[in-house]
Parts: C-alpha cells; sequence; structure tokens
C-alpha cells in the first residue's frame, strides 16, 4: 500500500505540474486576459452603439471594434502605444494591469525549474531532496501568480470605481479565458507543490524505516567473555594488508641468512671423536 501511494503521489505530481506549466504558459502568451466594451445608449429606442471594443493580454491590445478594429498594439511599458481611445478611464485600465505583468512571468520561471527538479526527482528517487525543493518551487510560482492576480484585479477595479457614471453612455468588462488558464493554473501548482513535500516526507520516511540502526552495531558483552562482540562494529575492523610479492618474500629470505651467526668452536680440552672405520 505505502509503494502504491508513493507512485501515485510521483504520477499526480508529474501530471499537476504538467499541466500548471502548460496552462499558465498559455495564459502568459494570449491576449485574452482582459475584454473591454464601450458605447453609448440611444435614447430613442433603447439600444446600445458600441464605439470600442477589445481585448487585451500581458504584452498586447487588439481591438475588435471602433476606428481602431482589426489592429494589434503591443503593449509599452516605458511608452505610450498611438491608438485612439474613446475615454480617459479604458486607457488607465490598460496602463495600470502592466504592473502585475512581472508576477507571471516570475511565475513562469519557478514553475519551469519545479518542473525540471520534479522530473529529476522521479529518476533518481533516491535524491529525496529533488522531490522538497521543487515542492517549494511549486508554491512559490502559485504565490507569485496569486499576487499577479490581485493586483490586476485590483488595478481594474480602481480605475472602474473611479469612472463617472453617466446614464447616455455604457462600459462593460469581463475577465477572458486567458485570466481563467492562469488561475487553473495557479492551484493546480499548489497542489503540485503540497503533493512534492509530502512525497519527500514518504521517501525520507521509507528511508528511516529501512536503515539500520546503531544500536545494531554495539558490541554484546556477556559473562563468559570480556571481549565478546569486540568485533561486530566495522569500524573496529583491522584495515586489510597488502600482499607481498615474491622479491620481497626472497630479499627478507636473505637478510635472514645473512644474519645467522656462524658455527661456536668446541672449548679447549675437548676432541672430538670420530666414528671408527668400518
Amino acid at each position: 500500500m505505502s509503494s502504491f501511494s508513493t507512485r501515485a503521489l510521483t504520477l499526480l505530481s508529474s501530471v499537476f505540474g504538467a499541466c500548471g506549466l502548460l496552462l499558465v504558459g498559455v495564459a502568459v502568451s494570449t491576449d485574452y486576459w482582459l475584454l473591454m466594451e464601450e458605447g453609448v445608449v440611444l435614447q430613442q429606442n433603447q439600444t446600445t452603439e458600441v464605439k470600442m471594443a477589445l481585448h487585451s493580454g500581458l504584452w498586447r491590445v487588439c481591438f475588435v471594434a471602433g476606428p481602431e478594429k482589426g489592429r494589434c498594439v503591443a503593449s509599452e511599458y516605458f511608452t505610450e502605444p498611438e491608438i485612439e481611445i474613446t475615454t480617459e478611464n479604458t486607457a488607465n485600465i490598460l496602463k495600470m494591469v502592466r504592473t502585475a505583468t512581472p508576477f507571471p512571468m516570475v511565475s513562469l520561471l519557478f514553475v519551469f525549474t519545479a518542473f525540471v527538479i520534479s522530473n529529476i526527482g522521479h529518476i533518481r528517487p533516491q535524491r529525496t531532496i529533488l522531490a522538497f525543493v521543487s515542492g517549494i518551487f511549486f508554491i512559490l510560482s502559485g504565490l507569485s501568480l496569486v499576487v499577479g492576480l490581485v493586483l490586476y484585479i485590483s488595478s481594474i477595479n480602481d480605475e472602474v470605481m473611479n469612472r463617472p457614471r453617466e446614464p447616455e453612455q455604457f462600459f462593460h468588462y469581463h475577465y477572458g479565458w486567458s485570466f481563467a488558464f492562469a488561475a487553473s493554473s495557479f492551484l493546480l501548482k499548489e497542489g503540485a507543490g503540497v503533493m512534492s513535500v509530502y512525497l519527500f516526507m514518504k521517501r525520507y520516511a521509507e528511508e528511516e524505516l529501512y536503515r539500520p540502526h546503531p544500536a545494531l552495531y554495539r558490541p554484546r558483552m556477556s559473562d563468559c567473555s570480556d571481549y565478546s562482540g569486540q568485533f561486530l562494529h566495522p569500524d573496529s575492523w583491522p584495515p586489510p594488508q597488502r600482499g607481498r610479492s615474491a622479491s620481497d618474500v626472497s630479499s627478507d629470505i636473505s637478510i635472514q641468512l645473512n644474519q645467522t651467526p656462524p658455527p661456536q668452536p668446541p672449548p679447549k680440552g675437548e676432541t672430538t671423536q670420530t666414528p671408527p672405520k668400518k
């Protein structure tokens, strides 16, 4: 059961991380974060006439109605783009939402780093710390993205609240599918981060379970011998001795032969008896 849950966490964290990376990448590169429409209300028949409609992303604004219809303009972060916008509040909205752009970019960088580290940790599961690091990056990526989403929403709400209320004019806005992709990516990345951290805890617990306890290496003393268990611990084993070559052995033998004392002569007064010849 433990092995099954570990494999399930590995698979789910990979799927959630890949989906989170894909969704935030699509959200950052598309132009449907915000859709705005403004015009006038005709008092005769109470119908509306659209003066301008556009959809915008983090990098580009595209007009679908009005004098700039069919034109897409890149968002200039340091200079104002030369486009004709009917009201000043709409221009302020497009200007204020640029403050939220760095946070989705940082989130994309973090989730890519987390995805790479997570896959390396799945290939080499013995490196348990990689699961923890990838989980932290997933969580940081989600937090960075949610900060960008909050700034994006608050900047739009501030400008809409400051917009003058005029009965002959109307203004509508809503968030597009790019914004929905970014919000869904936040949930997926946070889920992948939590599962990666939990996977690290399970792998670490399994390593501790199968790691031999230090008490197994303690010398087991008994009454019959004072040295029982002396060599149970590997640290107490003697270092291996290197084998000696034949030349070293022959040189040692020759040294011993040269150091053998010569035979002593018999003392005076003693005669050596020779055996009789037959």
